[in-house]
């Protein structure tokens, strides 16, 4: 259904601005206008330097006027460089902004809308295959997954180092480089190429979340943000000194820019992805010409990060490729040029269910249209306290208007696959939502939900476990349709050892994504513990096409059926196919100590812990259970008991590794560190199941007295439960 112009509803009301615009189908294609620029004169085979600092608001830098912060690298590139006063980015999404500063192309005209589930298309202009063709070397250094080639991203580069690792329940700092060492990386590659033409991309990934910036800064400001920001500062001065030793910084076009800025709670969200106001959509941007041609000055018209790749083709000496949003930067004077800006955030309805929301600015007034509809003027109001549309309707009519003409229509994503959703889960890119029907909510009334889910995946991370039970309940008691509540409360659950509550969480998730492969997996891994093997197979090989950890699911079920000959072949299959991943070697430690070849098992858990620690993982559960058991096949009793200790150190709802710890000391002749480890495990585990296999134990040992009471305290707390009353007879 075609969109209705929105200059149609003068005189209707700007109430129903908002509900011409976001409750109907959009559908117009239109592109801003491109031109011709003669600023500059061209200079082909000039090296070309693009900076991003990532998550870096231009308000809060001392070359837009902040003094709370010192960053001398940008400040001596600021005086070399053209400042844009009020540049502004597409989208506050590290992927979309950064494919469009690329592109020259807003994301609906380029199509990558958010940092999972959208492709760079081959057919789409790219600055790096434009400048590649002309005979430019072409090198990128990325600091963060978000970035990851895959996306599309590494199309036309001689060289894209985006070697960042994903691994399971990894941890922040492996999701990011060092920006020192991209850096490094960055200096060396050019070192290469400095005799011919090139084009560098460079990206830090600081100043992103976590903010916790390393000293010197962390003690110099109080604000950890803005400690980020001069160390990011510090690392774009390590560059900058490298280009200048190479004897290229002189010569050189350096843009230098960012992706969005950071909430901050200016408006109620402390990061970004979920609102368009101006502290997330303004960015710094710098033009270093060659030979620092009109260095010191400063342009005070409205411009895009779509202007980027005009301005590197303009100095190239390169023709614009048709139907670019983006212009040169280099046009004279301020008010040529000028035209709407466009931003978009899809994030809000992708994750959560919520509206997305669409920005124009036609400086000084900016439109933000969603269910709520926003108008501000950023010259008066610049942190944007006082919403005009009420006052200002004519402005918001024309704002509304253009953006009419936009084709910004919604396009579903593609499946995530599971290590970018484990990816941007953990860089805080959280939230996956099941398409419903009814209203959607603005992001901005909803923001205590992102809060509280947040908090629900950190206590994950740091093992609080029982805490993060706690958050997941209370979002999905808010947001019933949130996969990544429901499949992350099953997480937690299942961590706690807590299997039967588990399973339904996961059923919930799968049911609600409609069976995606990595929910289908988690609940055939649950199945797999619960002993319901068949179950287990149907819904790994569900999942098995699309994710990959469902090989070593049905490697894992044919190993415990006792079918050692498939389970060799599949083992196979799941150990060339698990990249970082740690698990199929434990599955295969489990195969060889079934086929009672223990040095092998003690060898293949060495590599495995090894793998995590280089991983900066912790070590995978039953890992430390296995290299036990081998010992113990062995008769080393002792470096049994020290890895099953271990085991229960690391994950304390591990009920068989508490019962063979006990049992051990039993076997070592010492029957109070056996009873001591068994009445651990029930003060530790409240669930009738772990409860039934101390009684089971006391009774294997011969402790027939402690096995009595210890039935009897559990039939008392949990008198109907099945395998409590079979053990009673």
């Amino acid at each position: 259904m075609r969109r209705q112009p929105l200059g149609t509803l003068a005189g209707v009301g700007l109430a129903l601005i908002g509900t011409a615009l976001f409750f109907t189908a959009c559908s117009r294609q239109a592109g801003e206008p491109t031109r011709e620029t003669t600023g500059v004169a061209a200079i082909p085979g000039t090296p070309i330097v693009l900076v991003s600092v990532d998550t870096l608001r231009s308000d809060r830098l001392p070359a837009y006027g902040y003094d709370a912060v010192a960053t001398p690298a940008i400040d001596a590139l600021r005086r070399d460089s053209i400042l844009y006063r009020h540049a502004y980015t597409t989208a506050p999404l590290t992927l979309p902004a950064h494919v469009t500063a690329l592109t020259g192309l807003r994301p609906d005209q380029h199509g990558v809308r958010d940092n999972a589930g959208y492709r760079l298309a081959d057919a789409v202009p790219y600055l790096p295959d434009l400048l590649r063709q002309a005979g430019y070397r072409t090198g990128g250094v990325v600091s963060a997954y978000v970035l990851r080639g895959t996306a599309g991203l590494s199309r036309g580069f001689d060289h894209y180092d985006d070697r960042i690792t994903v691994a399971p329940r990894a941890l922040l700092p492996n999701l990011q480089r060092e920006g020192e060492k991209s850096a490094e990386l960055a200096a060396d590659w050019v070192r290469g190429v400095a005799g011919e033409p090139f084009l560098l991309f460079f990206h830090i990934y600081e100043p992103h979340t976590p903010h916790t910036p390393p000293e010197p800064f962390a003690s110099r400001y109080p604000s950890p943000y803005d400690g980020e920001v001069a160390h990011a500062d510090a690392i774009v001065g390590r560059l900058m000194a490298s280009l200048r030793e190479i004897d290229i910084y002189d010569r050189s076009l350096i843009l230098f820019i960012s992706d969005h800025g950071e909430g901050l709670y200016d408006h109620g969200d402390y990061e970004h992805g979920l609102l368009l106001y101006r502290e997330i959509l303004q960015v710094p941007l710098l033009v270093k010409l060659p030979g620092g041609a009109r260095g010191g000055s400063t342009i005070e018209r409205a411009v895009s990060l779509t202007d980027v790749m005009p301005t590197a083709l303009e100095i190239a000496g390169l023709p614009l490729p048709e139907g670019l949003a983006g212009t040169s930067l280099l046009a004279p004077g301020d008010d040529e040029g000028r035209r709407p800006l466009y931003g978009e955030t899809l994030f809000p309805r992708l994750h959560f269910g919520w509206h997305e929301l669409f920005s124009v600015i036609d400086y000084p007034y900016q439109l933000i249209a969603g269910p709520d509809p926003e108008l501000y003027d950023l010259a008066v109001d610049p942190t944007q306290k006082r919403n005009l549309i009420a006052d200002q309707r004519q402005a918001a009519r024309d704002l509304a208007r253009r953006l009419d003409t936009y084709d910004i229509g919604f396009v579903s994503p593609g499946e995530v696959d599971a290590e970018t959703r484990r990816g941007l889960a953990a860089l805080g890119y959280v939230g996956n939502v099941a398409e419903g029907d009814g209203p959607r909510p603005d992001p901005k009334s909803q923001l205590h939900v992102v809060e509280r889910l947040k908090e629900a995946f950190e206590l994950y991370a740091v093992a609080d476990y029982e805490a993060a039970v706690r958050a997941f309940r209370d979002v999905v008691r808010d947001q019933p349709r949130l996969v990544d509540a429901w499949e992350q409360l099953g997480h937690s659950l299942t961590a706690l050892g807590r299997l039967d509550e588990a399973l339904p969480a996961l059923e919930r998730a799968m049911e609600l994504s409609r069976g995606a492969p990595h929910v289908a997996g988690a609940v055939a891994a649950v199945l797999l513990r619960l002993g319901r093997l068949e179950e287990a197979r149907a819904h790994a090989e569900l999942a098995v096409d699309g994710h990959e950890i469902s090989r070593d699911t049905l490697a894992q079920i044919a190993v415990r059926s006792g079918d050692l000959a498939a389970a060799e072949g599949l083992v196979a299959k799941a150990l060339a196919g698990r990249g970082t991943r740690i698990d199929p070697l434990l599955t295969q430690a489990e195969l060889r100590l079934l086929q009672n070849r223990p040095d092998e098992v003690l060898s293949i858990t060495q590599q495995a812990e090894e793998e995590a620690r280089r991983l900066g993982l912790a070590a995978p559960a039953g890992l430390y259970y296995l290299r036990g058991s081998a010992h113990a096949r062995q008769g080393a009793l002792e470096p049994a008991a020290e890895a099953f200790r271990a085991e229960v150190d690391l994950y304390p709802a591990d009920v068989d590794a508490r019962t063979r710890l006990a049992l051990v000391h039993y076997l070592m002749k010492s029957p109070a560190q056996g009873r001591s480890v068994i009445q651990e495990l029930r003060r530790a585990i409240s669930t009738p199941h772990a409860h039934a296999e101390a009684v089971r134990l006391l009774r294997q040992v011969g402790d027939v007295e402690a096995a009595r009471g210890a039935l009897a305290e559990s039939l008392a707390r949990w008198p109907d439960d099945p395998e409590l009353r079979r053990l009673a007879g």
